[in-house]
């Protein structure tokens, strides 16, 4: 099953995950378009894989990445942080906390059943859904904070395999930057520094 194409608006009409994004609540975007900052790029550190260095314009920015560090393919619950170029797709963030300053990013105000497919077997594969539902699901109004202000990127998204990776967020580190189960994290006060300064083309480079 391992590496079979799901089309890209597969799950987007099916049961729970039908409509994507609608989930999520409503939207907006950010109204100043001057000084945006189009590339984010990732390098691990040296001797720690599980930590590395994010720059975007004049930010340079630790963050937290899988235990296996970058990993050039990408498998399902493998713990590393997946290589390559990704677009930011949309944020989202916590309607119940500090409301973020809006970017270039289209904004979505998460929902208490809002969750996320982690099963490949599902054609809601890495697709946002309503909890409950049935299969491997991360939710996504947690206890912490790590999904306060998340940017879903556009690691197999898209275009989807089956068992390429799921849930691969740009979203909001533990305390010590401890690692994350593939995503890439920084700390809250550093979101909110970065995410009215984004494009709405930003990229996310892993190298």
């Amino acid at each position: 099953m391992a590496g079979d194409s799901i089309p890209a608006d597969a799950g987007f009409h099916i049961g729970l995950c039908r409509g994507g994004r609608d989930i999520l609540g409503a939207g907006e975007v950010g109204a100043r378009p001057s000084d945006r900052l189009a590339l984010l790029r990732v390098r691990p550190l040296a001797g720690a894989r599980a930590r590395g260095w994010l720059t975007a314009g004049p930010f340079r920015i630790p963050c937290a990445l899988g235990p296996a560090g970058v990993v050039r393919r990408k498998r399902e619950g493998d713990g590393g942080t997946p290589a390559g170029r990704f677009r930011l797709l949309w944020a989202f963030y916590r309607p119940d906390r500090k409301r973020p300053a809006a970017g270039g990013l289209p904004m979505r105000a998460l929902r208490r059943d809002a969750g996320w497919c982690e099963d490949p077997r599902s054609p809601c594969y890495n697709r946002p859904v309503r909890l409950p539902f049935a299969g491997v699901v991360d939710s996504m109004w947690r206890a912490d904070n790590l999904y306060d202000l998340t940017i879903v990127l556009d690691q197999n998204f898209t275009r989807r395999q089956k068992g390429g990776g799921s849930a691969i967020f740009f979203h909001l580190a533990r305390p010590g930057l401890t690692p994350t189960a593939g995503c890439v994290a920084i700390k809250a006060a550093d979101m909110r520094k970065l995410l009215p300064r984004l494009s709405r083309r930003a990229v996310l480079v892993i190298d």
